[in-house]
């Protein structure tokens, strides 16, 4: 894919969007950003995303996968091309030239790609294709930020022919049956009339060229299969299904095009004490029964260090305290979420003669020396011992 920004943004445009207000918005920012029209040097970058962004939200299931999961729905479902196939992008009938340009081909020619036009296959040097590697950080590493180095499996170009399939001191001939097209038109009688089809030239597979003497190291590809080390630098924040773009590390390109893309996708693993909801932690926190009663200090663990945090006298359990600035970093800002603590009183179960003793007394200077003691009925310790258990 080609932006990790927004799509709705890209168009300026609401989530309840309609159809029609999708095709007006993107015919107005095609024609602004156009190539041909728009000679910045961002222009195609420009029209690459409204044209990405225009492709998924004006497919209905598309649409429905992306409002649901975001881009993680998009990448996880859908390849390049996919993306643009079927889209009606009526009006602009040289754009599939033009995106072929972009992503490297596989976009023009009939037949291809709804509402991109006719025509014969642009051929030229082939872009390589975009890569997707899943990265799993931990929730400690999210927040700090990480410099990590993953292993990516792609291809490259073979060393030995130097990416053109052919045996040293020969070379690729140009394609008698689609003459250097990579692609072959066919008319067929219907009772309607003649139709015309274009199919992928069954002789060079597409490529316009043949090999008659096939390099033995990449057996005539023209590529091979490396593992490269590459450097991924996670920043802090980092929040599941956010894309990492290392432009130019993914597949290389055919000889004199370009490498595609390698997009990192981040996934945090679950932690076993914190909770995040957005930037913000929640923390649970037991304290003893006799604390949330008389008032105490406590070491509360957070994502930045222990931190001594007040408990005010005749605190409740489920009670919600906040610790400022104390979550995750905010992924494109300098501050910080909190960190929610919810207290959980601890209810004792197991007391010592001394301790049911201590107790009865308290319950006899809340409540009076004719209270009924254990044998009797509830005293106040039963009473809030059954509050707590049932969460009142």
């Amino acid at each position: 894919m080609s932006t990790t920004r927004d799509y709705y943004e890209i168009l300026g445009l609401s989530k309840d969007a309609t159809e029609s207000e999708i095709k007006k918005a993107y015919r107005k920012l095609a024609m602004q950003y156009h190539p041909d029209k728009n000679k910045e040097t961002d222009a195609e970058e420009k029209f690459k995303e409204i044209s990405e962004a225009y492709a998924v939200l004006s497919d209905p299931e598309k649409r429905e996968q992306y409002d649901r999961f975001g881009h993680a729905g998009i990448d996880g479902r859908y390849s390049q091309e996919d993306i643009f196939r079927g889209a009606d992008f009526g009006g602009f009938e040289d754009l599939g030239d033009i995106l072929g340009s972009i992503f490297g081909g596989g976009f023009g020619g009939f037949g291809g790609f709804g509402g991109f036009g006719g025509g014969q296959r642009r051929r030229g040097p082939t872009r390589g294709s975009d890569l997707r590697y899943d990265l799993t950080v931990t929730l400690e590493q999210a927040a700090t930020g990480v410099d990590t180095t993953i292993n990516v499996p792609r291809a490259e170009n073979c060393e030995t022919c130097g990416g053109t399939g052919a045996k040293a001191g020969t070379s690729p001939h140009r394609c008698s049956t689609c003459q250097g097209s990579g692609q072959v038109t066919q008319a067929r009688k219907t009772p309607f009339g003649t139709f015309m089809s274009t199919s992928t030239c069954p002789a060079c597979h597409g490529q316009g060229e043949t090999i008659d003497d096939p390099c033995p190291a990449c057996k005539g590809t023209g590529k091979i299969k490396k593992v490269r080390k590459i450097s991924v630098k996670v920043p802090r924040g980092t929040d599941n299904g956010l894309r990492l773009k290392i432009r130019g590390e993914g597949e290389e390109g055919s000889p004199g095009a370009p490498s595609g893309d390698l997009y990192v996708v981040m996934h945090v693993e679950p932690h076993d004490k914190f909770q995040r909801v957005g930037d913000d932690i929640i923390y649970e926190q037991p304290i003893s029964f006799t604390m949330a009663a008389l008032g105490g200090d406590v070491m509360v663990p957070t994502l930045h260090g222990k931190v001594k945090m007040n408990i005010k006298p005749g605190t409740q359990t489920h009670s919600i305290l906040r610790l400022k600035g104390k979550g995750m970093p905010h992924l494109h800002g300098n501050s910080n979420g909190d960190q929610l603590i919810k207290i959980i009183v601890k209810t004792p179960v197991k007391l010592s003669g001394e301790q049911k003793e201590l107790f009865r007394k308290l319950q006899q200077l809340e409540e009076g020396p004719d209270v009924k003691g254990p044998k009797g009925g509830k005293g106040i310790f039963e009473k809030m011992k059954g509050a707590f258990e049932t969460g009142i």
